[in-house]
């Protein structure tokens, strides 16, 4: 059955959830992050799962992939960030780093598929 909705999608809703967890995370960096290092980490993982959804509706292949592309760049610049954080010794991630695997892999499946669809 198709997706009625971008919330249908599993790689949307696994994107919400990875957005979820770094707002989580990243609640308890140094108050002197707020317009540093948290703010760019949650604009880039906010724009992955934004850019999922607003790809959803667009009519033609090409737009469709070139939103996900946006997200899939989205995400590798949050995975820098992760890493960052990390050095920083802000907090261990290991989970996050699972996570945004597993979207980054689904992203690359739902290209995919939209590549290879009749319409």
């Amino acid at each position: 059955m198709p997706a009625k909705s971008f919330q249908d999608l599993i790689v949307w809703q696994k994107a919400h959830q990875l957005v979820l967890s770094i707002y989580q995370f990243s609640e308890v960096f140094p108050g002197k992050e707020m317009y540093g290092l948290t703010s760019q980490l949650r604009r880039a993982v906010v724009s992955v799962a934004a850019n999922i959804a607003e790809g959803f509706k667009k009519t033609g292949k090409r737009d469709k992939i070139r939103f996900l592309n946006v997200a899939q760049g989205s995400l590798e610049e949050c995975r820098y960030y992760l890493i960052l954080a990390k050095d920083l010794k802000y907090g261990e991630n290991k989970n996050l780093d699972e996570k945004a695997e597993e979207v980054s892999k689904l992203i690359e499946a739902y290209s995919k598929a939209i590549l290879t669809s009749i319409s």
